[in-house]
């Protein structure tokens, strides 16, 4: 018997070896429900948070995708893989004699932070012709990819640098903090290229996302727990959570009646939203989501609703 009545976010830790569609699938079964997504698909061997929306919080999936997120992780200078991480073949070496220095590095860090441009590896799913590029990179074909566009808001070493005098490789771990689409394995070899070395991500978390973060997530084996027990909406956070990057802007009773019916608001109604760069914002009322406003396409200073829930 499906279950219609769960609605809100799982701060979810997926274990290496899942892929995010394995967890949909296996919560899907455990919630007895069929609305189930993610909020942002995480390689199978990265582990860490993995927010899921259920219920009415899957109307929000388009934002907790584009929600900016939060990794941890280790770069290894001196070897690069096809795959861009740990579980790809060496292709090219660049064995270090000589430690690098940590100022040399982060240094070439902080030259990454910022609107930079980025080209998809080709061990992605990213279309072209309508097929995926690691398609083509398992039939052993390289093909030009169109750089993109992202933002790095934060790029920095986390811990001091390990020099291997035996393999000639050095590693230290980093912590970044990144727009939607951002490939942090990529950033990885990028910026072992910036050092004139060869390099690769040899590990990496994601530490937050959608407001979530780790210390707080849970297995799917402690959610299975939950349920046999009766617990389980002590982990259902509010749905809330999924605009989490949204401009918050707090509503009147009134204004909160009239959003619920799906009202349009004028910039004179909000003193914030004339100085609102934002294309949206999450409408609350008494710290619940009640609508996702955008700026009206055709009427100037008008915003309306792009999403209502009550």
């Amino acid at each position: 018997m499906m279950n219609e009545n769960l609605n809100g976010i799982l701060n979810v830790y997926k274990e290496a070896g899942w892929t995010s569609f394995d967890v949909v699938a296996k919560l899907r079964g455990l919630l007895k429900t069929k609305k189930i997504g993610h909020g942002g698909t995480l390689d199978p061997e990265v582990t860490g948070v993995l927010p899921i929306a259920v219920g009415k919080a899957t109307r929000l999936l388009e934002y907790m995708e584009a929600a900016g997120k939060v990794y941890e992780g280790e770069v290894t200078l001196g070897f690069s893989t096809d795959t861009e991480d740990a579980q790809g073949k060496i292709i090219s070496k660049s064995p270090l004699e000589n430690e690098i220095p940590a100022s040399e590095i982060d240094t070439a860090m902080e030259k990454f932070v910022g609107l930079i441009q980025q080209t998809p590896p080709m061990y992605s799913a990213v279309k072209i012709n309508g097929k995926k590029l690691y398609e083509y990179a398992r039939q052993g074909v390289t093909i030009d990819r169109p750089k993109r566009t992202i933002n790095i808001h934060e790029f920095v070493r986390t811990s001091p640098v390990v020099y291997d005098s035996v393999n000639k490789t050095e590693s230290f771990t980093f912590r970044v903090s990144c727009s939607k689409g951002t490939y942090v394995r990529t950033l990885s070899v990028d910026l072992a290229k910036a050092l004139g070395l060869e390099g690769h991500m040899s590990k990496l978390q994601r530490t937050a996302a959608n407001g979530l973060k780790i210390e707080e997530a849970v297995t799917l084996e402690q959610i299975e727990s939950y349920r046999d027990t009766g617990k389980l909406s002590e982990l259902i956070y509010p749905i809330g959570y999924a605009v989490s990057d949204l401009p918050q802007i707090d509503l009147s009773l009134d204004q909160m009646e009239a959003a619920r019916v799906g009202k349009k608001f004028s910039e004179a109604e909000f003193t914030k939203l004339s100085a609102l760069k934002a294309e949206r914002f999450a409408a609350l009322y008494d710290g619940k989501l009640v609508a996702v406003y955008m700026r009206h396409p055709e009427k100037e200073g008008i915003w309306k609703p792009n999403k209502v829930f009550g």
